[in-house]
């Protein structure tokens, strides 16, 4: 693979500061240790606390110091025709002419549809599809918000926010997180022109996400928090759809906390949405789930998981893993997610065998999504650099491009 390893970088952008391991450890509040072992290629990875303390340290952006994402070549691939077309699609050029109104054979619920695959196809990592498919449905979206067509303006806007939310998704996906909250704020202020009170806080989640990429913890919980906040006051958390727009949310500011170092916050907000995600199953069902935000029980244990891994207790994140069993309507993203971390609580323990056994699971499950995960790389490398390999580590690490 072309991108840079955790350790090359990390030596890189703390030279190009001018600074010495000792005060990189200083100002980030990381033992000189563990800043040497990154650098020196003894550890692969760290826990994302230790990552955004680093970033911070530097100055830079958590998606500096972890690199292209994997599945991006390094020598601007991402910057391709195709994402040139769903930058452009994004960001129409200055004085160009207002979208035509809808041709007579256009139907919102054609392109609704349209764009809910094209979220099914984000979570199985299909990105190259989804780029392909981008710039035509937000073109369409955007042609449904003109005046005077049959099926309404609200609707058109709340088609064209979903779009331009899953492009920013995309964004982030590929490296472009200033583009990706362009995206996300053009999605916003459809969202507001839309008939659908929860199109905006599902969007300001994915605003929080991309802060929390970019290092931005205190914002990304901010926000989180104030949307979560809204929609339990305007009363929408008595709808399932409702529910599990705050319950994203929720989850999604205990995640800031968590890698802020505040567990405390963290597993407060994380068992109250494990009481509330009960109630989802109770309420009449909403409208489609793979356009409404994810919550339920299996989704709030997959991220109790993962905050475990992070907060270092591998022991508490396999108990919480061991026997779990996941609605049906955990998107494949969440699934592999679990993999992962199971996989990664294996290596914090020394049991490299049982990590493999999972690393073999998530290529089966979801080989896409594996090759543009950071962490599945760096994983994969920790395991590689030990004197003894494991049976199945091989062909995972030629997989991925780290095998010597």
């Amino acid at each position: 693979m072309a991108h840079d390893d955790l350790g090359r970088t990390l030596r890189r952008l703390r030279r190009l500061a001018a600074l010495t391991q000792e005060e990189l450890a200083d100002r980030s509040d990381v033992s000189v240790d563990v800043i040497r072992q990154l650098e020196q290629r003894r550890k692969h990875s760290a826990r994302l606390p230790t990552l955004h303390a680093l970033a911070n340290g530097l100055g830079v952006e958590l998606t500096t110091l972890l690199g292209d994402p994997p599945a991006v070549a390094a020598t601007g691939e991402n910057d391709g025709p195709r994402f040139v077309a769903v930058r452009r699609a994004i960001m129409p050029a200055l004085w160009a002419p207002p979208p035509d109104p809808p041709g007579p054979d256009f139907s919102l619920d054609t392109l609704r549809e349209q764009i809910a695959d094209g979220w099914t196809q984000y979570h199985a990592a299909e990105f190259d599809t989804v780029m392909k498919a981008l710039p035509n449905l937000i073109s369409d979206a955007r042609a449904a918000t003109v005046p005077g067509h049959g099926d309404g303006q609200g609707g058109g806007f709340a088609a064209l926010g979903k779009a331009l939310q899953l492009a920013g998704h995309v964004a982030v996906r590929m490296g472009k997180t200033d583009l990706a909250l362009i995206s996300l704020e053009r999605a916003i202020d459809a969202a507001e022109q839309s008939s659908d009170p929860l199109l905006r806080p599902m969007i300001v989640n994915s605003v929080a996400w991309t802060y929390q990429r970019q290092g931005r913890l205190v914002d990304a919980l901010a926000i989180a928090l104030h949307a979560a906040a809204g929609i339990k006051g305007s009363g929408h958390t008595a709808t399932a759809d409702g529910l599990k727009v705050w319950g994203a949310l929720t989850m999604s500011a205990a995640t800031s906390a968590a890698r802020s170092n505040d567990y405390e916050q963290a597993a407060a907000l994380m068992a109250h949405a494990e009481e509330e995600a009960a109630r989802v199953a109770k309420l009449p069902e909403g409208s489609d789930s793979r356009m409404v935000s994810v919550f339920s029980p299996s989704s709030v244990r997959i991220e109790r998981v993962r905050l475990a891994v992070q907060y270092g207790h591998p022991e508490e994140a396999l108990t919480l893993a061991k026997g779990m069993r996941l609605s049906k309507d955990t998107p494949p993203s969440w699934r592999t997610w679990l993999l992962l971390d199971v996989s990664r609580a294996h290596t914090d323990l020394g049991d490299a065998a049982a990590a493999v056994k999972a690393l073999e699971s998530l290529r089966r499950v979801a080989p896409s999504w594996m090759q543009h995960h950071t962490l599945a790389v760096a994983i994969v490398r920790d395991l590689w650099s030990l004197p003894n390999h494991p049976p199945g580590l091989r062909p995972l690490a030629e997989f991925l491009g780290v095998a010597d």
